[in-house]
């Protein structure tokens, strides 16, 4: 899947970019979906909301996640498995670790190390499985039917029966293992053991069987001699009964790759189970699958900047960037579509590719290009409207039988209300910083039709500013207050007095009008890097 975004603190073009190219894209077979890394704008809302197009998701980041790692299929085993058929899985598939499941939830882990810790111990006599298991494990066969589920004491008969019946060594749970003792087999029907267990695939008289029965006392045959039973007996144990139920490190499919790392190398393990929300096995990872990681593959439009785009972006794929902004900071260590073009809008070269390509545009589609044009260059009244702005927008207004103007001034002035929005949300709706020879700039823009609105806030706006610069160690703040009636631009800033002066051939105050100055890409990023190459 392909993730296509803006820049943060997204405006009109950036989103309505986003969706248009998602669109151009899987309806050439490409598998991809637009996402915003902000907010929306009062008039990006309204504009979507005219067109019935669903808001893009929130992309907190594309920073590489477990899920992003070929994960290690390793078949799970049930929790009711044998510890002898979990031990013959790992040989067969030369593997040294199994995940033990239930239901497809992880329950516990069971490595190659568990098992042959058990058979060394070997400390208990107990055993808990099923008759399946017994008789895979013994190679045996059922004389006397009796409970599926077997627990109990394993008992060797070596002793004589009377030794045994004297010393009372038997009771309801006693799985108890014979040869060809009658003695001894009529004792352990006699004392209602659990289970009997004989072995040398030995054949029982018919009035062994027939009290057996009367007194629901299971009967098996088995393969084995005395010796290998006793052995092989406690191997058929469910596999439940040694595996690591604790303490288990394991990861989320959402988990962050840098996390990951350190948590292997403090742990250490060769393996570690991967599982979702709910606990479901999902596969194993170890350290040689964090070497070659699937990077999530994302497109950049309206934007070229590390700063402007998805935290994590050094660690995305970038296959493909669409903007009309300068050349800005973000490389890739192979070429990729770079589609950079000096227009006023990237609705506008979107809308290029979908006519070169001879992709039909559907009408919200169409809505959208065209009002991220009308939003990026002012109804084409801005200083960057190329007449490639100008043929897209008569075109698209065409196909939608719709009045530009009409619908700009119903747009701007659903856009530009500030009603209700704090200082933060009204200094950072379209934010952006640049960086030039290692000095940092910041600079907000608000589009408005109430001017008198945003300077009731201005010591308000002037403090916060003040904030920002600082925090962020800027070399200069600005806020343009666009005037969208008189075309021009108030500002507000800290930094340099003359930097200001020069860049923008205004008095140095705060709130001053500088007239035609309407666009922050292509009159204030330049200016202001122009000024501090000569006043720096």
């Amino acid at each position: 899947m392909i993730y296509i975004f803006g820049h943060k603190n997204p405006d009109t073009d950036s989103i309505c970019s986003a969706i248009a190219l998602s669109r151009l894209k899987n309806s050439l077979g490409c598998i991809t979906e637009p996402y915003r890394l902000g907010d929306l704008s009062k008039e990006t809302d309204f504009v979507l909301n005219r067109y019935n197009v669903d808001e893009p998701k929130f992309l907190e980041n594309v920073k590489t996640q477990v899920k992003d790692l070929e994960y290690e299929v390793i078949p799970e085993v049930d929790i009711y498995t044998s510890i002898m058929s979990a031990y013959k899985a790992m040989e067969e598939n030369s593997i040294r670790t199994l995940p033990v499941c239930s239901g497809g939830r992880l329950k516990g882990i069971i490595t190659m190390k568990d098992i042959a810790m058990s058979l060394i111990r070997n400390e208990s006599n107990y055993l808990e499985t099923n008759m399946y298991n017994l008789l895979e494990g013994l190679n045996g066969r059922v004389i006397v039917e009796g409970d599926d589920e077997i627990k109990g004491k394993i008992y060797i008969m070596a002793l004589f029966h009377k030794t045994v019946k004297k010393n009372d060594l038997l009771d309801p749970d006693s799985i108890t293992i014979v040869g060809d003792n009658y003695d001894n087999i009529q004792l352990c029907i006699d004392s209602g053991v659990k289970m009997i267990v004989l072995t040398d695939n030995r054949e029982l008289p018919e009035k062994y069987v027939e009290e057996a029965k009367k007194k629901k006392v299971p009967i098996i045959s088995v393969d084995l001699d005395t010796y290998g039973t006793a052995q092989k007996i406690i191997q058929c144990n469910f596999v439940s009964s040694i595996m690591k139920k604790s303490k288990i490190v394991r990861f989320n499919p959402n988990d962050f790759l840098e996390d990951v790392m350190d948590e292997m190398k403090e742990k250490r393990h060769t393996f570690y189970p991967v599982v979702d929300k709910n606990k479901n096995y999902l596969g194993f990872i170890g350290r040689t699958n964090l070497l070659s990681p699937n990077r999530k593959n994302v497109i950049l439009v309206d934007h070229n900047e590390y700063g402007q785009s998805a935290e994590g972006i050094e660690e995305a794929k970038i296959i493909e960037i669409v903007d009309h902004h300068k050349i800005g900071s973000i490389n890739t260590p192979v070429p990729i579509s770079f589609r950079n073009m000096p227009v006023g809008s990237t609705c506008t070269i979107v809308y290029k590719m979908f006519k070169e390509l001879g992709i039909n545009i559907e009408l919200e589609i169409a809505g959208l290009l065209m009002s991220g044009i009308i939003s990026d260059t002012l109804l084409l009244r801005s200083p960057t409207t190329s007449e490639s702005d100008r043929l897209a927008l008569d075109e698209l207004t065409k196909l939608l039988d719709i009045d530009a103007e009409n619908y700009a001034l119903e747009m701007f002035k659903a856009g530009t209300s500030l009603e209700g929005k704090t200082i933060e949300e009204i200094f950072y709706q379209d934010f952006k910083e640049f960086e030039s020879d290692g000095y940092k700039i910041g600079i907000s823009q608000v589009f408005t039709m109430d001017i008198d609105s945003v300077f009731n806030k201005k010591d308000e706006l002037l403090d916060f500013i003040d904030v920002v610069h600082k925090g962020n160690n800027y070399y200069i703040s600005l806020l343009l207050i666009t005037d969208i009636i008189r075309e021009g631009s108030y500002i507000l800033y800290k930094g340099s007095d003359v930097i200001i002066k020069n860049a923008f051939n205004a008095k140095p105050d705060q709130g001053t009008f500088v007239e035609g100055l309407v666009s922050r890409k292509k009159q204030g990023v330049p200016n202001i890097l122009e000024s501090m190459s000569l006043f720096r």
